[in-house]
């Protein structure tokens, strides 16, 4: 008999959430042991419990899943991660990944699609949507070009970045950094410019695939 994956979920809409343990329920072989709204709880809960799976809300009102998902993959090593986004999923792909995702599925897929990527997992593969790998999966994450457009963002730009991966929003960057929000505005358009990017998630994507070798390349 094949093994009952234990399950958490981390959301912010407590409705949908509920929603989604029926489904996860109905064939008898996932059961959802907890439902927490904030990653403070999340977090807690997945340390304690250890499941086999864990489903996420992309955005929650105390941040992103970038904020936490590395230290949840340190203290849930086996745990699978499925990333549930209303975000372009393509964009954020890859930087979620590397971060311990073993998958990201867009908040409007089926039901059926979601379980057809649970049940993936519990076979040691990772199913992907079409649409992501004709987006260019199989690109190079080495590229020299993405790596010299990171390399040309300043040293306040690289802070808001990080800051930005991890979740934290733009009224707390402007404290930290003591400047006005709208001084946040304007590094953002410099910062999308130099990226060659026009959304959040874009930023986000290239920022995170070239952010460490940047980094080696400061050192």
């Amino acid at each position: 008999m094949m093994k009952v994956w234990r399950v958490v979920i981390v959301g912010c809409h407590p409705t949908s959430m509920l929603g989604t343990k029926l489904i996860l329920e109905e064939g008898g072989e996932l059961k959802v042991e907890a439902m927490m709204s904030s990653w403070t709880e999340g977090v807690a809960a997945i340390r304690d419990r250890q499941p086999d799976l864990i489903l996420f809300d992309y955005q929650m009102p105390d941040g992103t899943v970038e904020s936490v998902l590395g230290e949840i993959k340190n203290s849930a090593p086996e745990s699978h991660c499925i990333v549930m986004t209303e975000e372009e999923e393509k964009e954020l792909y890859h930087p979620l990944i590397e971060l311990g995702a073993s998958g990201v599925l867009s908040k409007g897929a089926s039901p059926r699609q979601l379980l057809l990527m649970i049940e993936s997992l519990r076979e040691g593969f990772m199913s992907l949507p079409l649409d992501l790998v004709r987006h260019g999966l199989q690109r190079s994450a080495a590229s020299p070009q993405g790596v010299d457009r990171v390399m040309q963002l300043t040293q306040t730009e690289m802070f808001i970045m990080e800051r930005i991966v991890q979740g934290v929003t733009y009224d707390k960057i402007a404290q930290e950094i003591e400047v006005s929000r709208r001084s946040i505005d304007n590094y953002l358009r410099k910062i999308y410019v130099k990226l060659d990017v026009t959304t959040r998630a874009q930023a986000i994507e290239k920022f995170a695939l070239y952010s460490r070798q940047t980094k080696q390349m400061y050192a």
